[in-house]
């Protein structure tokens, strides 16, 4: 059973009200249990609503949001829906709520009511998982933008989510930054089997996910497995370059240099999405 489920969901901000907001409309997808996801679309394209949608913050006006069968819309099981599936959100400032990192981290278990001994446990994994143990005594403050971003990552964690949605979380961090998430993120996916789904407009970033979902006016363009051990490959997503770009996206920056030089007759492969793809394939031609 997939862990998160959306069938034919619509959503208005204001609905019925001067001003009224359509956001999604007949959007159905599901996400399996592991899967590492990116959702991406064009500001506005309903990617940030979809978000809040997953655990139950915003209820859909048609259609049905289940996590792990659960219905978001079931009062009752609100309080377990919300410890599966975690969002961090795009600036990390909004989330700090203490002057002492592993007190911050600390701030959802203690709120599930855990024992002393549990919490100390769940905030000193959460720290060692992100890479901040040694800030731990530390003031979120005096971060960069992605130690804060991490913080508010091991913050989830420490909730211990089977889903973590990441709802532009990198948006506001230059490239060391967005990096430094990124790396966290994989990790978590690859090495502890934790659910992601990573709501982003950089496209280098999805291209790191098993399966992208594009969004373009509230509904889905596309819904493909990006990993060729999926259903596809990556040529099937990234492919369709004027698609993409009439969704509001460019592809990653190796796709466009790639292009341009076949353009220019170099023989190059389909399907280059990183920097490393982009080296060993000219390297190659020598």
């Amino acid at each position: 059973m997939p862990i998160i489920e959306f069938d034919n969901v619509a959503f208005t901000y204001n609905a019925g009200m001067e001003g009224e907001v359509k956001a999604v409309s007949g959007v159905s997808f599901s996400i399996e249990e592991g899967e590492f996801v990116a959702l991406v679309g064009h500001n506005g394209s309903g990617k940030s609503t979809v978000a809040r949608l997953m655990n139950g913050l915003l209820l859909p006006d048609v259609g049905a949001v289940r996590v792990d069968g659960m219905s978001t819309a079931d009062k009752k099981h609100l309080f377990d829906i919300r410890k599966t599936v975690g969002v961090v959100f795009q600036n990390p400032d909004n989330q700090m709520i203490a002057t002492i990192i592993e007190d911050d981290v600390a701030f959802g278990p203690e709120n599930l009511g855990l024992p002393p001994a549990e919490i100390r446990a769940r905030v000193d994994w959460a720290l060692d998982a992100v890479g901040m143990s040694d800030h731990k005594r530390g003031t979120p403050f005096r971060l960069s933008g992605g130690q804060k971003q991490r913080v508010a990552i091991a913050g989830v964690l420490a909730i211990r989510p089977r889903v973590m949605v990441l709802d532009e979380a990198t948006a506001m961090l230059d490239p060391k930054g967005r990096d430094e998430v990124m790396r966290v993120v994989t990790a978590l996916n690859r090495e502890h089997k934790m659910t992601v789904v990573m709501i982003t407009h950089f496209m280098e970033e999805a291209a790191a996910a098993d399966r992208i979902i594009v969004m373009k006016d509230g509904g889905i363009l596309q819904n493909k497995y990006a990993s060729v051990n999926g259903v596809g490959t990556m040529d099937e997503v990234f492919g369709r370059t004027a698609e993409i770009r009439a969704a509001g996206l460019e592809l990653p920056l190796p796709s466009r240099i790639a292009d341009k030089l076949r353009r220019d007759g170099v023989p190059l492969p389909g399907g280059i999405l990183t920097d490393a793809a982009l080296t060993e394939a000219l390297c190659r031609l020598r």
